[in-house]
């Protein structure tokens, strides 16, 4: 059987003296690597090793590392002794330096070490969660719900406790993405926080958790004093199967605060509600801007072709945002018959309409080389935001050529643009994208390293 088994893979079956040949050299590289595996993690190492990882344990980083430091020093330190001392520095809020010892872990291997890596670019992420400012909190976790991924529930959990309602609302709508975070305790007491936002996400959340034990909960939020968070807590009991409160939805979506009809609309098309095609539709006409853009976004989010007609009229609305939100929505349905008239909004007054266009169109599947002249003005813009909108269009691609534009838009001046482009790589997901945003991790921008270590931190777990 071996001998038919060698013909068909092509070779032949060693003679006896070529056999005992195979093995007198196989014992010998066996024992040569045995040698070096014992001159690697010799005495001295191992013991250091040893007390390293016990410290860690312990969670006594800064001591792990000290025992780690003389090994690093020499110069070539096992591949254990640099995986344990990356894991300290990310534990140690030094990302810079777990990132440092990666590569230098990465050369020797070769190769990726996905799982590692994964936890350098979350390491990224953690030093900015409790940061003075706002805003560096604020794109902390706006990472970390992109992320995905049940382990950063611990982080998600805490940001609910964070002293801004903005942080607060991002970290309830990042457990209100996953599974497992629906189903957090710390969710559901959120429903009760001071800020309306954070209750309506929690809410959002809870109705997506298909967990019918909160259905009290609920119904006890159908009397908040703010509407947003009432018709946020209808629509939760929508989702865990009680139709009945789509009444209340639509009886918000005639209020006359132009602010509830607008929250009634987007619940409306969050819930893919095709009965209230005519509904939105009319909105369309409404005397107040804000209700208008809630509805064509709505009508992206329902997702029925039948509502194209309406938003090609709103692509001529007078209010540039209108203009935009339709363009966005007409990309979301999916109609190719919406492609004439998204070229043709290329070419509008406003930057932010030809922006939402552009990523209409990509996600359209327009091939990029359509789209580049205009790719090419809006990048070259001198309004930061406008930079930005064209990264977030783009994200919306696939071709070679949407990563290279991509790519160049990292290298922008200032950070918002490169957050956004980090953002888009990130949503792309491909492989390719690896190796730009492990690059992308040495910006000098806290904000933009955050962001970044989000979306590689995504991508990667993609391709686990």
């Amino acid at each position: 059987m071996e001998k038919v088994l060698n013909e068909r893979q092509g070779r032949t079956e060693p003679t006896g003296r070529m056999r005992r040949g195979l093995v007198c050299a196989l014992a010998l590289a066996g024992l040569f690597c045995g040698a070096e595996s014992l001159s690697a993690a010799g005495p001295k190492e191992a013991e250091g090793l040893r007390e390293a990882q016990a410290a860690f344990e312990q969670r006594q980083y800064d001591r792990a590392l000290s025992a780690l430091a003389p090994l690093l020093k020499e110069g070539s330190p096992s591949p254990d002794v640099s995986a344990l001392a990356i894991k300290a520095f990310v534990k140690s809020g030094k990302p810079l330096d777990a990132l440092k010892e990666y590569e230098r872990l990465e050369a020797k291997r070769g190769k990726d070490d996905v799982p590692l890596l994964r936890e350098v670019a979350i390491g990224f992420i953690t030093p900015v969660l409790k940061d003075m400012r706002e805003q560096m909190r604020g794109a902390g976790y706006t990472a970390l719900k992109e992320l995905h991924s049940d382990d950063v529930i611990p982080y998600l959990e805490d940001g609910l406790s964070d002293g801004s309602g903005l942080v607060r609302t991002l970290a309830a709508e990042g457990l209100g993405r996953l599974k497992t975070g629906q189903r957090s305790p710390r969710l559901r007491e959120a429903v009760a926080d001071q800020a309306a936002m954070v209750r309506a996400a929690a809410l959002k959340g809870l109705g997506r958790s298909g967990d019918h034990s909160v259905m009290a909960v609920l119904e006890k939020s159908l009397t908040d004093e703010q509407a947003s968070v009432r018709v946020a807590a209808s629509g939760a009991l929508v989702m865990l199967g009680r139709a009945e409160a789509m009444g209340r939805i639509r009886e918000a979506a005639d209020a006359l605060n132009p602010e509830d009809r607008g929250v009634a609309f987007r619940m409306l098309g969050d819930l893919k509600d095709r009965q209230s095609l005519p509904i939105l539709q009319k909105a369309l006409s409404d005397t107040q801007p804000s209700v208008r853009g809630a509805a064509a976004m709505a009508l992206g989010d329902l997702g029925s072709p039948d509502a194209v007609p309406a938003l090609l009229t709103a692509l001529g609305d007078r209010m540039p945002a209108i203009r935009a939100s339709a363009a966005i929505s007409l990309g979301a349905i999916g109609s190719t018959d919406s492609v004439p008239a998204l070229k043709k909004a290329m070419a509008d007054a406003n930057q932010a309409v030809r922006a939402a266009a552009l990523a209409a169109l990509l996600r359209l599947g327009t091939p990029y080389g359509e789209c580049a002249e205009a790719v090419s003005a809006l990048s070259g813009n001198t309004d930061p935001g406008t930079r930005a909108a064209v990264a977030r269009a783009l994200g919306n691609g696939r071709d070679a050529e949407v990563i290279g534009a991509l790519q160049l838009l990292l290298g922008d001046p200032l950070p918002r643009p490169r957050i956004a482009a980090a953002r888009s790589l990130g949503q792309m997901g491909g492989k390719e994208t690896i190796p730009i945003l492990k690059k992308a991790l040495k910006d000098q921008d806290d904000a933009v390293r955050a962001t970044v270590g989000g979306a590689l931190g995504r991508v990667l777990a993609a391709h686990q």
